[in-house]
């Protein structure tokens, strides 16, 4: 199969037959692109678009083209790297198009980052050492920030609630509002601010008189 689909317009991939599904095939790279290997090349179609989360053949294809791409070292594609790629892509099952965009390119930064941590660890001097670490720090900022967007859109925008620090006395009850992410519920006893904070009278009448006490000690 040529890296390209001969067909000009979307090809809509047929929904795979449980009973003849197999193992996701690999990709066999080729002189002038790449092949999927799989005896049934219809039904390796099926089961690569599914594990990459695309309909068609032209998504397949960019998909698996890209990720080629991302996958050279030194000379041209590295076919191991690639197969680790793809294994990641289909471990974290996107499930649209939008899914297998961002994976891929969480694949692709996380290869890049072990070959900057690779460049650093063989770094001869200090310019080679600075600029690896620099990648490397970028590359690794990057990878969670990923991760965040796929959690993000796969919960359709919805920020997740985390309650720390809930303490509720007797009596007592939470008050929840505009709960956001890493929310604090805020508990009330019931009892107005302003009065929580006044101090008991039967205390303050105490001190009023020890007050004066150590006044008429101090003028004796």
């Amino acid at each position: 199969m040529n890296t390209a689909p001969d067909s000009t317009t979307s090809t809509p991939v047929g929904a795979i037959d449980q009973t003849n599904a197999a193992a996701v095939p690999r990709i066999k790279l080729q002189s002038h692109g790449f092949a999927i290997d799989h005896p049934d090349q219809t039904l390796g179609e099926q089961l690569m678009a599914d594990a990459l989360g695309v309909t068609d053949r032209e998504a397949m294809h960019g998909i698996i083209r890209q990720l080629v791409k991302a996958s050279v070292s030194g000379e041209g594609p590295d076919e191991v790297t690639l197969s680790f790629m793809l294994s990641m892509v289909r471990s974290i099952r996107p499930r649209d198009s939008v899914e297998a965009m961002l994976v891929a390119q969480m694949v692709s930064v996380h290869v890049m980052a072990m070959r900057c941590a690779h460049h650093l660890a063989g770094a001869d001097d200090l310019a080679q050492h600075d600029s690896a670490a620099r990648a490397l720090g970028r590359l690794a900022r990057t990878f969670p920030m990923q991760i965040e967007a796929l959690n993000r859109y796969r919960s359709h925008g919805e920020p997740a609630i985390t309650v720390q620090n809930v303490s509720i006395a007797g009596g007592g009850k939470a008050i929840v509002g505009n709960v956001t992410q890493h929310a604090r519920m805020i508990v009330s006893d019931n009892r107005p601010a302003s009065a929580a904070r006044k101090p008991p009278k039967a205390a303050s009448a105490r001190r009023r008189r020890d007050c004066a006490d150590a006044e008429r000690e101090a003028e004796a």
